[in-house]
């Protein structure tokens, strides 16, 4: 079970977590538990590292104030008298070290990507050890561990490494096998991890659902819940269509395009793990139990043949064309692997049969850079011509019934024609598991609207 920070920021929602894993426990399941910090802490930690050139000591002490009280506060509100001077001694411990790092790195006036991810480790460092006490004050037996200590070992790409899972696995079963036959409840920190030389790496933002999943394949788990404060993965943004509804029932593929496409409910990676097991993925909300959530499997049975519409926005679509890009083999390559360099990620991707553009859609806190690479490295040789549209934002219609079925795509663009949105670039992929396209951002909501009735609620 992984529990993100928006289920513990104050007393009350950590006591219904502690709820929920007791629940579960006294019903007969052995159960690892995933944990991240405490809601808003992580922001005030990665704040703090942006502006490490600006900060002295008086901030730093004002900083691991404002994180004592946090924590702190929950433990004086929460666990018992016996177990309270163990669990503050180990906070005091931990705000202690961070702050001589703090300080250290202050003074060197540098962040590097290695201390970045050890100041950012604290967050999961600091709640884990609370919700671990909190069960033990119910008198369950409970142990807890951060990612490097219990064996989750990643590559060195720090801020967004990758686990060496054939390691990990020994690792992690070796650590985890003994506690859960002596009826114990691992807490673990999500997001953390280390690298082979010790170093703690972080695994991506929102790393704790790829935390849970790591583990879960691991340990061969039955079943991975991602609990959170919403029901699952809808049908649309409710926010957009008030008929959304929550998906029963996913698979492994459909569910990694709606992790990449759809509302951020779920890490990019987490399915990775546990994609080619039987270990079936669960998206719960805490506040609502009775709700069985998604359940993301090998094989569903909802036979649906689209099963969200999904936009992004915040993107920009930058249109390179030119003579130079006709005929040359590697020329696409070569814009691709210039923007790969200087840390621009591309969404999607559209060439003309001519050859003579490329169309790329990347968020717009990548434009910037983007375009100062296109100019400084192919504008007056490849390119002649570079056009850009920050007003767009991408419709993804998504679901597996699609595959083989004729029309899909007519469709699709047939009703988005009759509201009188223009489309102005496609793209699908050979596993028809995904058609996306791009319109005016001013047509967003409408085209989400027409396409849920066309395809979900008809």
């Amino acid at each position: 079970m992984k529990f993100g920070g928006s289920l513990l920021n104050n007393e009350i929602k950590v006591s219904n977590v502690t709820n929920i894993i007791k629940s579960y426990f006294t019903s007969g399941n052995e159960l690892i538990v995933i944990i991240s910090a405490l809601n808003g802490v992580t922001d005030k930690i990665l704040n703090l590292c942006n502006d490490i050139k600006k900060i002295n000591k008086k901030i730093i002490n004002e900083f691991i104030l404002d994180l004592e009280l946090i924590h702190v506060n929950v433990i004086e509100k929460i666990i018992k008298l016996e177990n309270k001077k163990e669990i503050l001694q180990i906070i005091y411990n931990l705000l202690n070290e961070f702050k001589e790092i703090l300080v250290g790195i202050s003074l060197l006036g540098e962040m590097t990507p290695k201390s970045r991810d050890y100041l950012v480790s604290f967050g999961e460092r600091l709640s884990t050890p609370i919700i671990s006490f909190i069960l033990k004050d119910t008198g369950l037996k409970s142990v807890f561990f951060n990612g490097k200590e219990v064996g989750i070992l990643t590559d060195s790409n720090y801020g967004d490494a990758k686990p060496l899972m054939d390691t990990t696995k020994f690792r992690v079963r070796h650590k985890l096998e003994p506690l859960l036959k002596e009826k114990y409840i691992p807490v673990i920190t999500g997001f953390i991890a280390s690298d082979q030389n010790g170093n703690i790496t972080t695994i991506g933002r929102g790393g704790s659902d790829y935390s849970a999943t790591i583990i879960a394949a691991s340990i061969d788990a039955n079943e991975v819940w991602l609990w959170s404060d919403v029901d699952g993965l809808m049908t649309a943004d409710p926010k957009i269509v008030q008929d959304a509804i929550t998906i029963p029932e996913l698979s492994f593929s459909e569910a990694l395009e709606l992790s990449m496409f759809g509302p951020k409910y779920m890490h990019p990676r987490a399915l990775e793990p546990v994609m080619d097991s039987n270990i079936i993925v669960r998206i719960r909300n805490a506040k609502n139990l009775k709700n069985n959530g998604t359940a993301i499997i090998q094989n569903p049975l909802n036979s649906k043949i689209v099963k969200s519409i999904t936009a992004i926005k915040n993107i920009a679509l930058i249109d390179v064309s030119g003579g130079g890009l006709i005929g040359y083999p590697g020329t696409a390559a070569k814009i691709f692997e210039s923007l790969a360099r200087n840390q621009v990620n591309i969404i999607m991707i559209s060439q003309t049969p001519s050859e003579s553009s490329i169309s790329l859609i990347v968020k717009k806190i990548d434009l910037d850079k983007a375009i100062t690479t296109l100019e400084l490295n192919f504008l007056g040789k490849l390119i002649k011509r570079i056009d850009v549209n920050d007003k767009v934002a991408i419709i993804a219609v998504v679901g597996s019934g699609m595959r083989g079925i004729k029309g899909v795509a007519g469709r699709t663009f047939s009703a988005v024609a009759k509201k009188d949105i223009n489309v102005i670039m496609i793209a699908q992929g050979s596993s028809e598991l995904n058609l996306a396209f791009v319109i005016d951002e001013k047509n967003c909501e409408e085209a989400v609207k027409v396409l849920h009735k066309e395809f979900i609620t008809k």
